[in-house]
């Protein structure tokens, strides 16, 4: 399959090799909860020959059939599931079906201008991200087996989107992600096909944003926080707002948009910090929404210090967990952000507080806050809670497809 142009297939070419790989006895718990992966310790044997990434079929220990997916030997997540029943062999038309579902979902369920196309796992393609900017597509291939099928994939996506009057004008790999040294993959970026202008305009919530597709964090821009970003418009008109954590301005410009009296935006990145004023610039809103450069964590104890007070704090840190065992430092780093952004927080103002750690657990941040409320000695009314926008699905059968937790409180001193 990986030496002949995929995309030339006939509909009905059967993709799968004549390999099978057999489970061990009591093993497949997570496959058989409806989950996507099979690990390296749960197979017992591969009858047929086969290359890595070749799509095979999966049996139990006694023979009973459980699906379809692409193999790994590299890797210690050796299979990712593609299908569930016989009948559903892996074929260019029930790729075609695939794609197809995941706009069709898209369409049912948030503004499609700019969105998240292709959710790897929550779409039933393990190990592929596809986000659209407009009229330009950004692909993420963290998988062996899925960047085998990626040529079709993009075709078919292409296709879909034409139906419905919408033409890509281009295409950019960000596959530079470390996770795909564990596939024995290189990580790689660049043009799929023609180049074209890599930034991107796009208007999000009423905001304009310059969307750097090459060079921005991940695909370029964060769409997975749309509808949270929307729901603290509703709280920042007249106010002051401070956004920690900004990136390239998000938060802080849906809270000037929204009226707020003053934003300030700050982040460590001078290169985030330096896009997110443009932007600003973008909505005519320099004036009153302002960025600064600097370490958060040094920065909130000396605005505590000048006797600073907001009624809008929002706290959006990157992951600072990337693994349970880390999950410990973690904590200390969210309560210690949670608890200065509550001294900050005027009389009956608000938090926003969010980890986009798949293993910061709900429960576990929930906790967290509530600890720095503790030592903040402040009273907080939970307002809202959201997870990541639906173009991001959380597939209850795949946990790690859940992993955004967004907070609004109100906050209460003790009385």
């Amino acid at each position: 399959m990986n030496k002949i142009d995929i995309t030339t297939l006939k509909p009905d070419t059967d993709l799968s090799c004549p390999a099978t790989a057999i489970l061990k006895k009591g093993e497949g718990r997570s496959l058989k909860a409806g989950g996507l992966w099979i690990y390296d310790n749960e197979i017992a044997e591969i009858k047929g020959g086969f290359e890595d990434g070749d799509i095979l079929s999966v049996e139990d220990f006694d023979g009973y059939f459980m699906g379809y997916g692409f193999i790994n030997s590299a890797s210690k997540i050796r299979i990712r599931m593609l299908s569930r029943r016989k009948e559903n062999r892996i074929t260019p038309a029930f790729l075609e079906k695939r794609v197809r579902d995941c706009w069709e979902y898209r369409k049912r369920v948030i503004d499609t201008s700019s969105c998240r196309l292709i959710f790897g796992e929550a779409d039933f393609l393990p190990g592929l991200v596809v986000d659209k900017f407009s009229n330009v597509l950004v692909v993420e291939s963290l998988a062996l087996g899925i960047d085998r099928l990626k040529p079709l994939l993009l075709t078919n996506l292409k296709k879909v989107l034409a139906e419905d009057g919408i033409h890509i004008r281009g295409i950019y790999e960000r596959s530079d992600a470390k996770v795909r040294l564990k596939e024995g993959m290189e990580r790689c970026k660049g043009f799929i096909g023609e180049a074209f202008d890599t930034k991107v305009e796009i208007v999000e919530n009423g905001v304009r944003y310059q969307v750097d597709v090459q060079d921005g964090q991940k695909t370029g821009f964060f769409l997975d926080q749309k509808n949270n970003r929307a729901a603290i418009q509703k709280l920042c008109p007249g106010k002051r707002v401070l956004d920690c954590f900004t990136h390239t301005g998000s938060f802080a410009l849906n809270a000037g948009i929204a009226g707020a009296e003053s934003v300030l935006g700050v982040d460590a990145s001078e290169l985030g910090i330096a896009q997110a004023r443009e932007n600003a610039k973008l909505n005519g809103l320099e004036n009153r929404v302002t960025f600064e450069c600097a370490d958060v964590f040094e920065l909130l104890p000396e605005l505590e210090n000048k006797g600073e007070q907001y009624d809008v704090v929002i706290l959006d840190p990157p992951a600072f967990t990337k693994s349970r065992q880390a999950t410990n430092n973690a904590v200390k780093g969210y309560r210690e952000i949670n608890l200065r952004g509550m001294k900050l927080v005027k009389e009956g103002g608000f938090l926003v507080t969010c980890s986009c750690s798949h293993f910061m657990e709900q429960e576990l941040f929930a906790k967290t806050i509530r600890e720095a409320a503790r030592g903040a000695h402040k009273r907080l009314r939970q307002v809202e809670f959201h997870t990541q926008a639906p173009d991001h699905p959380i597939l209850w059968a795949a946990e790690e497809s859940y992993y955004l937790k967004f907070y609004i409180f109100q906050v209460c001193s003790e009385s």
